[in-house]
């Protein structure tokens, strides 16, 4: 690949999954995600993968001022489960061999989560699934990809979003917002910026770690980024 990433961890909004509507799964979505993946993966490219919970629940969100945060963070790590187990099972229909671990525990669901065992996986060819969060309540699904990329080695980290990338103001609320080509973890910080937490975004940086913000639509966006094409925003 012209970008010389051979390792990234990809990182999927749970919204993205359902489609249109953002819930629920939207298998012709997944299905194209999936053979953009197989296409990576069939040169080479070892691919990790976190995604969101969003399309079923999000927890200091949708359990704000209702429920205990950590309870409702332990069902947003649920809802990422869900979405892996369904994305592997798509990526299985299309020819791309995948595996899912969990980090809770949960063995008669999926394969507990183990370093040696998931670089073996990828080193064979298998993308990873990443579910259930950091394992840890209080940590986005953002913070969890940045800790499996920096975990697995990746040369970067994609975003896969319902936006084309950084841009210097609400574009949907905004006409004058300037979608910005490149910018700085330490900027992303210093202006509150919410396209990545805080915690994903102090762990990506300490650790040298691009990312690269895109636009999921249209799925093979996923290869253009990582044959170098200049879309989205790059963070580093």
């Amino acid at each position: 690949m012209d970008s010389g990433y051979r390792r990234v961890l990809l990182k999927l909004s749970g919204e993205a999954l359902g489609g249109e509507s953002g819930r629920g799964l939207d298998f012709e979505v997944m299905r194209r995600v999936s053979r953009a993946i197989g296409a990576l993966a069939s040169e080479g490219v070892q691919i990790g993968l976190v995604t969101g919970g969003g399309n079923y629940w999000r927890g200091a969100k949708d359990g704000g001022g209702k429920m205990e945060r950590s309870q409702a963070d332990k069902m947003g790590m649920l809802a990422t489960v869900m979405n892996s187990l369904a994305l592997c099972e798509v990526l299985g229909q299309e020819g791309v061999p995948a595996r899912v671990m969990t980090m809770i525990d949960m063995p008669r669901i999926a394969e507990s989560y183990s370093y040696l065992r998931a670089m073996e996986h990828l080193e064979k060819g298998r993308v990873v699934l990443f579910a259930a969060g950091s394992g840890n309540p209080y940590f986005s699904t953002d913070s969890a990809a940045a800790l499996k990329a920096a975990e697995i080695g990746a040369d970067a980290l994609l975003m896969a979003k319902n936006i084309d990338g950084v841009y210097t103001a609400d574009p949907k609320t905004d006409p004058t917002a300037k979608k910005l080509a490149s910018i700085t973890y330490d900027q992303i910080l210093a202006q509150g910026l919410k396209v990545i937490d805080s915690t994903a975004a102090c762990m990506l940086r300490d650790n040298a770690i691009p990312t690269m913000i895109f636009a999921l639509d249209p799925p093979e966006n996923i290869i253009r980024v990582v044959k170098g094409e200049k879309i989205g925003t790059r963070v580093d």
